[in-house]
């Protein structure tokens, strides 16, 4: 499987660039790619929620007004028959905002569905929290916490949020301070915006091998490759 974000050369290259940082390291790396890491759903939701709420200064701001007659310019009425006009237009004009928040609701959000505008109107803070969730479900999945040593490092890529994660195993949490891993994604970003994906991807694992040598080198003769260096496809969240 692959995405139209990165061409199987690409994997291949990416997955050379893995293969080759692990030959200076320990630590295993391992990459994964989403095209995206969640449906928000809730998304269009909240937003067709809070257009439909406008639907009374709507109609407010379209002039509705609702009111009983007035009894000193009629004649022959009685109280009770401006009593139910009054309520006649109450409920008229109830039935037609509560028409119009429905429509205004499903409106939105059937516009807010559309995936770009969904992710334009997603909060950043809540597209962030999505993907490191799901960072940490890959990497608990795909045994990155179960190497001889402790010593996985899991780079992630959500192409649709342009977010990445990196998540290092206990062993290495515990010696490599997190923001020594600031530069690596910052060169991984900044591949993902300009287009170059695998350019990124290099840059990001030739600077997690310069980090994990200093702690965690090879051992010539003890460097066994515990998990494939191949590039995980994620299908649509």
């Amino acid at each position: 499987m692959k995405t139209a974000r990165l061409t199987p050369a690409d994997l291949s290259a990416i997955e050379a660039a893995v293969r080759e940082a692990e030959t200076r390291t320990s630590g295993e790396i391992y990459c994964v790619v989403a095209e995206e890491s969640s449906d928000y759903h809730g998304t269009p939701i909240a937003w067709g929620a809070g257009v439909a709420l406008l639907a009374p200064a709507i109609l407010l701001a379209m002039g509705l007004q609702v009111s009983a007659p007035d009894t000193l310019s009629i004649g022959g009425w009685t109280a009770s028959q401006v009593e139910d006009v009054g309520e006649a237009a109450a409920h008229a004009a109830l039935v037609g905002t509560l028409v119009l928040q429905a429509v205004l609701f499903v409106a939105t959000v059937l516009l807010v569905s559309i995936p770009p505008i969904r992710r334009a109107l997603t909060p950043p803070g809540m597209k962030r929290s999505q993907v490191r969730q799901r960072a940490e479900e890959q990497f608990l999945a795909r045994n990155l916490h179960t190497t001889r040593e402790r010593t996985g490092v899991l780079i992630y890529v959500s192409f649709a949020e342009r977010m990445a994660e990196l998540i290092a195993d206990e062993t290495i949490h515990a010696q490599v301070a997190e923001r020594t891993w600031d530069s690596a994604m910052a060169a991984l970003i900044e591949g993902l915006r300009r287009g170059d994906a695998v350019g990124g991807f290099r840059a990001a694992i030739s600077q997690c091998a310069d980090v994990l040598q200093q702690g965690f080198p090879a051992r010539p003769d003890d460097n066994p490759n515990e998990l494939s260096d191949a590039v995980v496809v994620l299908p649509p969240a």
